[in-house]
């Protein structure tokens, strides 16, 4: 048996506070195996060094693993401000002061670009996607002297471990954010131009039994109070219809609890919604993604800005608050496709729209060979900085100075993204938690109000 000290490095707190599943999960599977595990979380001990050397000092490791959440916030305004590997680098020079076991690392951001990652943080190993059962398999060819190689890749499974919830986390996470996180699905079938999902989980939806999902949800409540939940599958409304199964659970089970997800604007039907909100479903986020067909065709979404009108409207009718995420500047953007997307998100009701600028381009991804057959990138540049595709078709400064004069009296209507974080913030201190976007709807609405009666 192995004792493994597992660190969650991540440390952002945008859009909210997002509780550490991953090494959650891990901790499960490394206890099956018969090692012990303590997890440990920097944000929920306020990124003190002082207290992560301590209770690595007293737990005595053997091995310590590092979950890396992301590279970096993929907002083209903050650039390298927004670039988290810098802060990773140094906590791991401060743990080899006081320790010399091996440090393994993993993650989704890991996964995305794990040599380069790897030699940039001077870690010993590194786990490639999934780290359940790759993980234990590594600590155990290590323990017994075996020569393996720095990366290993994860395997796939659909062996279900339930999160250790560690109750000091939980109670940080749900005082922070009320906001906590389980999986309904791994993996994502679609293969988005920009996206690393299927790369990081696979390419085809391996589904969790909704006894296991409500099993889960039953704990938390049991135990704790005053929290919603984050499904974070890469998109819950899955054409099979298993997202409706879960919710059928919850009713069966008589579960009282908020919750929200990321849909995809198509495939789903009135009756459909209404169920998910008797269910709990008080939110969605949307991906959206681009603003007209021209630049959907762009990003291989396969659906059309009729869908995402028509996905809102069913939204509005439901009476359930949805937020849509949209990136201008990617392939086809050109002034008039523009125009046309700004146009098209105005006719977006009681919604809130977030729009970047630029596309955050990732290694191994359809966007990547567009960039290089553009001429906008080289096959060798590194990728681990943050670098972002824009259209040879419009000039940058010009997109976004016509993105914020479109924006700029609704309140629904948040770019750069750096503006949500500041109206977050301002809603948090009226101790409002959750996603929020019902409020941002409510205060836009009396807004406009307060406008026409003057």
């Amino acid at each position: 048996m192995s004792k493994i000290f597992l660190l969650s490095s991540n440390v952002t707190v945008v859009p909210y506070p997002v509780y550490p599943l991953g090494i959650s999960t891990i901790t499960k599977a490394l206890n099956y195996f018969g090692h012990e595990a303590l997890q440990f979380d920097l944000l929920s001990q306020n990124k003190s060094e002082d207290n992560l050397i301590k209770a690595i000092i007293d737990f005595h490791p053997d091995f310590i693993g590092i979950s890396i959440r992301n590279i970096d916030d993929v907002d083209s305004f903050s650039q390298m401000e927004g670039f988290y590997l810098d802060y990773i680098k140094c906590i791991i020079e401060t743990i080899r002061e006081v320790i010399t076991v091996p440090i393994i690392l993993g993650g989704p951001a890991f996964s995305i670009i794990p040599s380069e990652i790897l030699d940039y943080l001077k870690g010993d190993y590194g786990v490639v996607g999934e780290g359940e059962i790759s993980l234990c398999d590594l600590i155990n060819d290590l323990s017994f002297g075996k020569i393996i190689p720095r990366i290993i890749k994860g395997i796939s499974t659909n062996e279900i471990f339930s999160p250790v919830f560690e109750k000091d986390l939980i109670e940080f996470y749900i005082d922070q954010s009320g906001i906590l996180n389980l999986q309904t699905k791994r993996g994502c079938p679609y293969s988005c131009s920009y996206c690393t999902y299927p790369t990081l989980e696979g390419n085809r939806f391996r589904l969790k039994d909704p006894k296991y999902v409500v099993d889960n949800l039953k704990y938390l409540i049991k135990n704790y109070s005053n929290f919603d939940i984050f499904f974070t599958d890469s998109v819950f409304n899955d054409p099979a219809g298993h997202y409706l199964k879960i919710a059928e659970e919850i009713l069966k089970n008589n579960i009282k609890i908020r919750w929200t997800a990321f849909f995809r604007p198509q495939g789903m039907n009135f009756s459909d919604l209404i169920l998910l909100k008797r269910s709990g479903l008080y939110s969605i986020e949307i991906g959206t993604d681009a603003a007209c067909d021209k630049t959907l065709m762009g990003l291989n979404k396969k659906f059309y800005f009729s869908d995402v009108i028509n996905f809102n409207e069913l939204c509005v009718k439901a009476g359930i608050p949805s937020a849509n995420f949209v990136m201008f500047g990617g392939p086809n953007e050109t002034e008039d496709t523009l125009k046309e997307g700004l146009k098209n998100i105005e006719s977006l009701k009681k919604c809130v729209v977030f729009a970047f600028s630029g596309i955050r381009i990732f290694p191994g991804t359809e966007l990547h060979h567009i960039a290089i057959s553009e001429g906008i990138i080289k096959k060798e540049t590194s990728l681990i900085k943050p670098v972002y595709y824009f259209s040879k078709e419009i000039e940058p400064n010009i997109m976004n100075e016509l993105i914020k004069k479109s924006f700029q009296n609704d309140k629904t209507r948040i770019f750069p993204p750096s503006e949500g974080t500041i109206r977050m913030k301002a809603l948090n201190l009226f101790g409002y938690k959750g996603t929020l976007w019902d409020k941002l709807i409510s205060a836009n609405i009396i807004r406009k109000d307060r406008k026409t009666k003057r």
